[in-house]
C-alpha cells in the first residue's frame, strides 16, 4: 500500500491545503494529515480544533486519515513507518524554503524519508494561512479562502460575526 503524510499547521486549513490534500489523496492509497503541534508558534486554533476541521472538510475522502504530532517529523513517520511526505508550493520561495527542510528530513531518516512538491493549483497560489487569519483579523471576507464553517470559526476567534 502507497502512503504518504502531509503535515503541517493548518491554522487555519485553505482551500490550497484541501487542493494539495485532493490531489495527494488521488496518488496514494493512504493519506494522513498530519497536524503540527508547534510550541514555537502561537496558533489561532488548538490542535485539536484544528484536527476536527480537517475531519470535516475531508470526511467525503475515505482515504485520507487526519492525525496529530509534536517533534520531528522523521520521528512522526518512522512511528507510522510512511515513507513519503507531501508538501505543497505556491512560490519559487516556498521550494527554497521546502527544499531544505527536505533534504535534512531525508539526511536525518538516513534515506527513508522522501518529499514529494505538488505545487498548488494557481487558483490558490496566492493563499498562505497567514494572510487568512490577516484578512479576517481586520473584518475582510476570507469566504473565497477557506470553506464556511471554517470562516465564521476564524471570525468567532476574532470576536466578530461573518460579513
Amino acid at each position: 500500500m502507497k502512503t504518504a503524510i502531509y503535515p503541517g499547521s493548518f491554522d487555519p486549513v485553505t482551500y490550497g491545503h484541501l487542493d494539495v490534500i485532493k490531489r495527494a489523496a488521488a496518488m496514494f492509497d493512504e493519506l494522513t494529515v498530519s497536524v503540527l503541534d508547534n510550541v514555537n508558534k502561537i496558533a489561532l486554533f488548538s490542535v485539536t480544533e484544528r484536527v476536527n476541521i480537517l475531519k470535516e472538510v475531508t470526511k467525503e475522502m475515505p482515504n485520507v486519515k487526519v492525525d496529530s504530532f509534536s517533534g520531528l517529523l522523521i520521528d512522526y513517520a518512522g512511528e507510522k513507518d510512511v515513507h513519503i511526505a507531501i508538501r505543497g508550493l505556491r512560490a519559487v520561495t516556498d521550494f527554497e524554503y521546502e527544499l531544505q527542510i527536505a533534504q535534512t528530513n531525508r539526511t536525518l531518516s538516513k534515506g527513508s524519508l522522501d518529499t514529494v512538491f505538488l505545487t498548488t493549483s494557481l487558483e490558490y497560489a496566492y493563499l498562505s494561512s497567514s494572510s487568512v487569519k490577516e484578512i479576517a483579523r481586520f473584518h475582510g471576507d476570507v469566504s473565497q479562502c477557506v470553506p464556511d464553517f471554517v470562516a465564521e470559526m476564524i471570525y468567532e476567534k476574532y470576536g466578530h460575526k461573518h460579513r
